[in-house]
């Protein structure tokens, strides 16, 4: 078990979001000991998508290439009207402005396991399987946390941590043992969840069927793993009831024949747009499903976890280590839950638009695509996915600027790195930690800010701009990607968090006055830096 009670943390849940958190931690020095109260990781292919954020935050973590080798990278979703012709494809802009592909299949256990051995590799971690959380007592110096070990006669330890990630899905217990409440709705609607192998389907993008005679969606996925979602008419099935064989088998028939053997799961749900009333509550967080739960339409239920983990993880690290100041955890939930909540909304209206039982809704529903779609802005409008919540924070480590974006994630393009002569990642030249950007900047003004809002961890790069060449280090666009992303910074300076946000932009000469009141990392900054 990790030495330092003080500077441990616990994840409750050795799901995927309690495994990414636990990966994203460990890979910046933090000691983690994981708490899973099943046996095993879950054998149930439950989520079965990720997106360019999650896979960009399995880079930060250092398992991306064990994630890359599970998937399979997509390219959206078809979606196909009442008479079953298609309507449209979404898919996002090319090239991945992430630098990773933008809609992925996956079987859920296979991640599971990847990430899991990822963690057994890892110094000062620990994964207790087996191992179920009893009892939580925050106190002013962290939480002592109960638990009872199923392999070992049901003996209890108690272990204390400085802080604790309570990722352990909808039914968290963590959220109950705090007696926080979740605000929103469940859906009246019974859903089939049908997983099978030996699946003739090999689209490497999802179909959702908006016939209001029977909704259904299928999603294939790699080496023969198929997905169906059918909505369920009534006396059909009742959330957790046994399904009967004979139903699944009805279900398909119209799309492929199936053997009992072939069923990997098959579960009846209801959805449900939920989103806790606090995901802090002093030294314990929420995260994933614990702290939200959505509809699958959008397919961002994990992959918000993800965004969860991604968001706190470096903040925890860098108040363990003495860089952050303990109240900027506050700000994991005012910057997180808007995003959460607007990505639930969003959930919620592609179901009752694309689902609807409704005829004649159906009918005016297609007329209306057909017609708007017509004109090209608003086809790439929807094929691009435009309208998903724009991942943006107002509040939290930001600095608001009238002259340029921020609290918006940077891309991660291809660049030429002058210091190494390599062609790389973004995120593989900036580190794992802050960044200051000059954007056409010249180098006294980069050395100044730098000195100014700067730590001797702070990645300082000069952008080469307007086909220049630039003295000392520099990263030089390739293929336009780089450009893209710097136009709207020209002649600032860019601080980048490490989970890639834009804190903060300003003109050489004009340092914002609250910086380093919002960024407690640094000291106060001389004027006219």
């Amino acid at each position: 078990m990790p030495n330092d009670p003080t500077t441990r943390v616990v994840v409750v849940g050795a799901g995927p979001v309690g495994l990414t958190a636990a990966a994203l931690l460990a890979a910046r020095g933090v000691e983690v000991l994981v708490l899973e109260r099943n046996a095993t990781t879950s054998d149930e292919p439950k989520a079965i998508s990720l997106d360019d954020e999650s896979l960009r935050t399995f880079q930060a973590a250092g398992v991306v290439d064990r994630v890359l080798g599970i998937i399979v990278p997509g390219i959206g979703t078809r979606y196909y009207g009442r008479d079953g012709r298609a309507v449209v494809q979404v898919r996002a802009a090319r090239p991945f402005r992430l630098g990773h592909p933008f809609k992925s299949p996956f079987a859920q256990p296979d991640l599971e396991r990847a990430l899991h051995r990822h963690l057994l590799s890892q110094p000062g971690v620990e994964v207790r399987m087996g191992a179920e959380v009893t009892g939580l007592a925050p106190d002013a110096d962290g939480v002592e946390v109960t638990f009872r070990e199923h392999g070992h006669a049901g003996t209890s330890a108690t272990v204390r941590a400085r802080y604790v990630l309570g990722c352990d899905g909808g039914r968290s217990g963590v959220r109950t043992a705090l007696g926080v409440g979740m605000t929103g709705r469940s859906h009246a609607e019974s859903w089939l969840v049908v997983d099978v192998v030996g699946d003739h389907h090999d689209e490497r993008y999802g179909m959702h069927h908006a016939d209001p005679a029977r909704p259904h969606v299928i999603m294939p996925g790699r080496d023969g793993r198929c997905r169906y979602e059918f909505l369920l008419h009534e006396g059909e099935g009742e959330p957790g009831g046994e399904v009967p064989f004979d139903v699944v088998e009805r279900l398909l028939a119209p799309h492929r024949r199936v053997e009992p053997d072939q069923v990997e799961r098959a579960v009846t749900y209801r959805f449900h747009g939920l989103v806790a009333d606090r995901w802090r509550i002093g030294p314990v967080f929420l995260l994933g499903d614990a702290a939200h739960m959505m509809p699958p339409f959008a397919g961002q239920g994990l992959n918000s976890g993800i965004r969860d983990a991604a968001n706190l993880c470096w903040k925890i690290a860098a108040v363990l280590s003495g860089g952050l100041g303990e109240e900027v955890l506050d700000s994991y939930e005012s910057e997180r839950r808007p995003h959460a909540q607007a990505t639930v909304r969003l959930s919620e209206r592609l179901g009752r638009i694309v689902m609807t039982t409704d005829s004649r809704l159906a009918r005016r529903r297609d007329a209306h695509f057909a017609a708007v779609l017509r004109d090209p802005g608003t086809r790439a409008f929807y094929e691009e996915m435009r309208y998903r919540p724009e991942h943006r924070y107002h509040d939290g480590l930001v600095v608001a600027s009238t002259s340029a974006e921020v609290g918006v994630m940077l891309g991660q393009p291809r660049v030429f790195d002058t210091a190494t002569g390599t062609v790389r990642p973004l995120d593989d030249v900036l580190g794992s930690g802050w960044a200051l950007l000059g954007v056409g900047v010249g180098a006294d003004d980069l050395a100044a800010a730098a000195a100014a809002v700067g730590s001797p961890e702070t990645a300082v790069v000069r952008v080469a701009v307007d086909d220049r060449f630039v003295t000392g280090r520099a990263i030089v666009d390739l293929d336009g990607g780089l450009d893209a992303e710097v136009a709207p910074y020209a002649g600032h300076l860019v601080l980048v968090r490490p989970d890639r946000f834009v804190a903060a932009a300003w003109h050489p000469g004009h340092l914002p006055g609250d910086l380093s009141a919002v960024l407690s990392f640094t000291a106060p900054a001389p004027a006219g830096a």
